[in-house]
């Protein structure tokens, strides 16, 4: 069942030599691309990077070498509002791409085309990972690739044959996640601690990379500084100026 493929999702970062046919990456993409699409812009673009240079160098950006390099696709998962903008002149229109509106219609675009690639590629037994770390030089890889205006990378994808067996790592609650009619902050002061019980044991019994945290402690550690500064300016250069 589709539920319990969703519910056994775990990241894969070593993967078996094996490469993605021409005709199995075209597959996983069709598939993908029937997620819903605000508007019909369907505004994302995606760029399979199988140049072995190129995969070098995205891994070194991106601090993710060996995913990149040994992974049986690579894919650059990018928000896209050139050809939109073609489409438009086809019409004789211009386009209005400026607004902060559209730089959430087009990552929610993308975070759907994602994960239905993601789904599309795990029913076939393959395993995925979503690499952030491209956002840590999005400028030096939108030139590696060449992103026009109007486009940027928002994650990478690996896609191959999983070499390990990760274990499923426990998720919130739905209890504090799901709030009926009204949002619910009292009952985090139960369900945080509980949760950070449940992690904790996680993290010290699973096969391989034990360690002692909660993840309270994590989230408090990774948000109380902010990450990726240039984003904003890399995004105005792009066309996106949060209008």
């Amino acid at each position: 069942m589709v539920i319990n493929i969703m519910k056994s999702h775990a990241s894969v970062r070593d993967y078996q030599e094996k490469q993605l046919s021409r005709e199995e990456v075209s597959e996983l993409i069709e598939a993908a691309q029937h997620a819903a699409s605000s508007h019909f812009v369907q505004a994302y673009s995606i760029v399979w990077v199988t140049d072995p240079e190129k995969r070098k160098k995205l891994g070194e950006l991106s601090s993710n070498p060996q995913q990149m390099e040994g992974a049986g696709a690579v894919f650059l998962m990018c928000a896209d509002y050139n050809r939109l903008k073609h489409a438009s002149e086809m019409q004789g229109e211009p386009i209005v791409f400026d607004q902060a509106e559209n730089l959430i219609v087009a990552v929610t675009d993308v975070g759907l085309l994602a994960q239905n690639l993601a789904l599309a590629a795990e029913s076939k037994g393959y395993g995925i990972c979503y690499i952030g770390g491209v956002r840590n030089n999005l400028e030096a890889i939108s030139e590696l690739v060449g992103l026009p205006e109007g486009v940027f990378p928002v994650y990478g994808l690996t896609v191959g044959v999983p070499n390990e067996a990760n274990e499923v790592k426990p998720r919130l609650p739905v209890e504090a996640i799901l709030h009926e009619n009204d949002y619910d902050e009292a009952k985090y002061e139960t369900l945080l601690p509980e949760y950070d019980k449940t992690i904790s044991t996680y993290y010290q019994n699973r096969s391989s990379n034990q360690k002692v945290s909660t993840w309270t402690q994590q989230m408090a550690h990774f948000l109380k500084k902010p990450h990726r500064q240039d984003i904003r300016e890399f995004l105005v250069k792009k066309g996106f100026l949060f209008k």
